[in-house]
């Protein structure tokens, strides 16, 4: 299945919705936490214009899955189902969670299962994978938890503050997922 749409998928304490261009101020916001840039690696600073751009851009796409996190309707993080490969029946997800207060607290394991769950159940994915920094173990637990696997470490795969670090592939399979979910 090709595109199955954008649904809102509902979880048990979150709401995940497509991401709009109106929420490009939260977003902006959100890639100014310094701990949130820190565990995805990201230097690059952003600017609103182009953070605008961008929430437009993945509202309109049909290739790929950008949903907001919500709680108690407001958006706290994002998680995105993208680098879709079609042929393979594959796809990357990745997952942050900007505000403070709501990391360490389960929101970003149950955004994981839903999109995963909706990535393998409704858009008929085979493989679903993610990088994650060695230096961010709590995102490692939270992905083992919804069923990913350590598949191998990419050495040396990011510079931050000095020192380099490894980013260590995981990934799901359909029939492991299906296996889990019974």
């Amino acid at each position: 299945m090709r595109n199955p749409g954008k649904p809102t998928l509902h979880g048990e304490r979150i709401t995940l919705r497509p991401v709009t261009a109106d929420d490009a101020d939260v977003m902006v916001a959100g890639l100014e936490d310094e701990e949130s840039n820190r565990l995805t690696g990201t230097h690059e600073i952003f600017t609103a214009r182009r953070v605008e751009k961008h929430c437009a851009m993945v509202a309109a796409a049909d290739d790929r899955w950008d949903y907001a996190i919500e709680v108690d309707g407001r958006m706290i993080g994002e998680v995105v189902l993208n680098e879709i490969d079609w042929d393979n029946r594959s796809a990357n997800i990745r997952v942050v969670i900007w505000e403070p207060a709501s990391r360490n607290t389960g929101l970003g394991t149950e955004a994981m299962r839903l999109m995963t769950k909706f990535g393998i159940e409704e858009v008929d994915h085979h493989r679903i994978e993610l990088g994650v920094y060695a230096f961010n173990p709590r995102a490692i637990r939270s992905y083992e938890k919804v069923g990913y696997t350590l598949e191998g470490t990419r050495r040396d795969a990011l510079y931050w503050d000095g020192e380099w670090i490894d980013s260590h592939t995981m990934a799901v399979l359909a029939p492991e997922w299906e296996a889990s979910a019974a």
